[in-house]
């Protein structure tokens, strides 16, 4: 089992969604800093006016480009059970859905800038440089969705980052002051305060939220994810009786056992040993296993769901389809072809480490 579990991971998509998440929170920090200077009228020997302008508006684009990217690649790697249309539409998503909306509203923010930008001729100069302004207010609601969110929240080099783009912002809203005609009142006062609160409130709310032990499961986090190795289990043979309820017509079991976690080979590996009960015997294991995540869970690549039972003549075998929350869905088949398609409905005490449940199941052909 090391020797297989060794060679589990996240997937490339997994990477990919972390990285583009990092670089888009650093192009779209330098964005604001170039949107800030440039409102100021900053200017220098090497660097005109025209050439921050023009800096500006293309790294905003590569901003939308960037984090298109990694809405894509975080649906493609199936980690997190969201959709496409929770990267556009917020609160749509059960899974963390306040943290995982920030990011949604972050994204809208920037698609509107761009679109706006295209049309700027058509909407005239007010009205882009309205929705131009309000599209500033996707950083701070990005900072806050990587932080409430981000599978690295915890590691040193994203709290660095995180600091570095936050003293960015701030010091150029600074210098941006620093130029407001005096005349105008309370504008430099309202906005110092505004500049220098800022990182205090985003440096509290890591402390006490993301950086605490458990924020994943407040944050929203449903049933671990995870991937797998194959382990093979004891086959049981007995009379026939049962074959007739487990593959030829649906059936349905409560479910109860236990769920543990052990360290192999740089990974991790969950195991749910499950036994049938209600009227239908059996035993049911689900191994996944993964690279764990620093706030908790581990990344999903792969599964392998088990069966056995009285009357089969051999373990019903296969894979996880789909996580929804708390429900597992699988589809498993025996040496004879016969598949099966079953649907585990799992509560899990994580005090003791106690499942309990519901499973159906549905043959769908097959078999000899």
């Amino acid at each position: 089992m090391t020797a297989t579990a060794s060679t589990l991971g996240p997937s490339a998509y997994w990477y990919v969604t972390r990285s583009t998440g990092a670089v888009a929170l650093l192009l779209l920090t330098l964005s604001v800093v170039l949107g800030v200077l440039a409102s100021a009228r900053f200017s220098a020997p090497r660097w005109p006016r025209f050439a921050v302008d023009a800096l500006h508006r293309d790294v905003s684009l590569l901003v939308v480009v960037m984090v298109a990217v990694h809405v894509i690649t975080t649906v493609a790697d199936g980690f997190a059970p969201i959709s496409l249309i929770d990267g556009v539409i917020p609160f749509h998503s059960p899974y963390r859905p306040l943290w995982l909306s920030l990011g949604t509203i972050a994204f809208d923010l920037l698609l509107a800038l761009a679109v706006s930008s295209l049309l700027r001729r058509r909407l005239g100069y007010r009205l882009w440089r309205a929705i131009h302004w309000l599209a500033y207010a996707s950083w701070p609601v990005a900072v806050l969705h990587g932080l409430g969110t981000g599978t690295d929240v915890k590691s040193a080099w994203l709290l660095v980052l995180s600091v570095l783009c936050v003293a960015a912002v701030v010091v150029a809203v600074l210098i941006r002051l620093a130029r407001t005609p005096s005349a105008v009142p309370g504008i430099r006062t309202t906005g110092t305060a505004l500049a220098i609160a800022t990182p205090i409130g985003l440096g509290a709310f890591a402390l006490l939220g993301p950086l605490q032990k458990g924020w994943a499961r407040r944050a929203g986090t449903p049933l671990p994810h995870a991937a797998v190795s194959r382990v093979a289990l004891r086959q049981t043979v007995t009379p026939a009786s049962t074959r007739t309820s487990l593959l030829t017509r649906p059936f349905t079991a409560t479910l109860f056992g236990t769920v543990s976690q052990v360290s192999v080979g740089g990974g991790a590996i969950v195991t749910l040993d499950l036994r049938l009960g209600g009227g239908v015997s059996g035993h049911m294991r689900i191994r996944l296993g993964g690279a764990p995540l620093p706030e908790g869970g581990l990344s999903l690549t792969g599964s392998q769901v088990d069966l056995t039972g009285p009357g089969l003549p051999s373990a019903l075998g296969g894979k996880v389809t789909s996580l929804q929350g708390s429900t597992i869905i699988a589809t498993v088949r025996d040496t004879t072809g016969t598949v099966v398609n079953l649907r585990a409905g799992l509560s899990i005490d994580q005090s003791n480490g106690n499942v309990t449940g519901t499973l159906t199941g549905t043959p769908v052909g097959g078999g000899g």
